[in-house]
């Protein structure tokens, strides 16, 4: 297949509010205006100054909460998610995202907190690939391959935002124009994501885009969650609705197998404890590193399904991923190496909080097998991701 079609997505405008449209218009602007909310009693959006870039370009932080009291806040650098607060068992809030407090950290290449990543989230072999017979080379910015999107992908863009109502519903809009060749990738594509957050305590994750060139697309969300706040995520449980995973080889490339599940420490089919098997004495999880692989999710994409359920025993939290995409990379913090600090002064260490990024396959483009991430012009690429929170009592 050369073309992606996924659900539709609402209309982004179609029933925002004049005192919605009112409050966001001039947002990310640069205008360092004083805080703007809108709000219909059950969700409530709005904007403060967060910063500004080197550049002198102004970053405002966007406010999403609803009346249980969850609050998700996002910016339009990167369009990051910066927190997430939900309640626990007790009904004690608590932020379940790693980040930073201030703009200055996430200007300092940390490892995608929360970013939206592309044109293409995961890794390309070698950074290149092929389209209709015509060959690509992209950034290598991650051993020998291509990883979210190059030096300056969009987790390193300032994106346009807009706050919006729409009925039981409030978010952000984030838009970006990323142009022919950058970072090596054919046509101009336009991207939209949005924020969307209920009054029943789900973020949704939105993606449209549209190329004039055919060119290869492959979004993800890279939010790194920690249901308990703090601590690690080893005694997390696990569950993800896939019966294969994609092995890999030593740079974390598939080798395009697409294996069994069944009698591995891949096989999350039940509920499982994260570190009852991240150190297991298996091939694909080398020297202690833990999980850093794509599951084949069962069902049949563009039909939106439950993925995958995360839940803290200690809190109570709860996570459920529902998407539209054919993959779901599970990593566990591997990387983390307690040089970075985040908020409230937290040192982030190996193993401190895990990401469930929805996406296609890493190194598509170069495996015919899998599912395309060729877009072409005249077709949409459209996904959503829904993550949705609770507490088990």
């Amino acid at each position: 297949m050369g073309v992606i079609l996924y659900v539709s997505v609402k209309s982004f405008l179609a029933v925002i509010t004049l005192a919605a449209l009112t409050a966001c218009r001039g947002a990310s602007s640069g205008s360092g205006a004083e805080a703007e909310v809108a709000g219909n009693g059950k969700v409530n959006v709005g904007r403060n100054p967060f910063g500004a870039l080197p550049d002198g370009r102004a970053v405002e932080i966007f406010t999403i909460s609803n009346a249980a009291g969850m609050q998700v806040r996002t910016i339009p650098y990167g369009a990051i998610v910066v927190s997430i607060k939900v309640p626990d068992r007790a009904g004690a809030m608590g932020d379940v995202v790693l980040g930073f407090d201030a703009l200055d950290g996430y200007l300092k290449q940390p490892p995608y907190f929360g970013a939206v990543v592309g044109r293409y989230g995961n890794r390309i072999a070698k950074g290149v690939f092929a389209i209709d017979g015509t060959t690509f080379r992209l950034a290598v910015n991650n051993g020998p391959n291509h990883l979210h999107g190059g030096v300056k992908g969009f987790d390193k863009l300032l994106w346009r935002g807009e706050m919006f109502l729409r009925g039981g519903e409030a978010g952000v809009i984030y838009s970006l124009t990323s142009p022919d060749g950058d970072e090596g990738y054919p046509g101009t594509l336009n991207v939209k994501v949005t924020y969307t957050l209920s009054a029943g305590n789900t973020l949704t994750v939105d993606y449209d885009a549209t190329t004039d060139k055919p060119t290869v697309v492959n979004l993800t969300q890279h939010s790194y969650f920690n249901l308990g706040g703090g601590g690690d995520i080893l005694n997390h449980r696990l569950t993800i609705d896939a019966d294969r995973f994609t092995p890999v080889d030593a740079t974390l490339i598939p080798t395009g197998e697409l294996a069994p599940v069944e009698g591995t420490p891949f096989d999350f089919r039940q509920p499982a404890l994260i570190g009852a098997r991240i150190d297991a004495d298996h091939e694909q999880i080398r020297n202690g590193g833990g999980y850093d692989h794509n599951w084949v999710l069962n069902g049949t994409p563009p039909a939106l399904r439950h993925a995958a359920k995360l839940e803290d025993p200690a809190s109570g939290r709860t996570l459920d991923v529902s998407t539209t995409e054919p993959g779901l990379q599970f990593y566990s913090g591997n990387f983390l190496d307690g040089t970075l600090t985040g908020k409230g002064g937290r040192v982030y260490q190996k193993r401190a909080a895990l990401c469930l990024e929805t996406q296609h396959f890493p190194d598509s483009p170069n495996h015919p097998d899998f599912p395309s991430t060729v877009l072409r012009p005249g077709a949409r690429y459209q996904s959503k991701t829904v993550f949705a929170f609770g507490v088990a009592r």
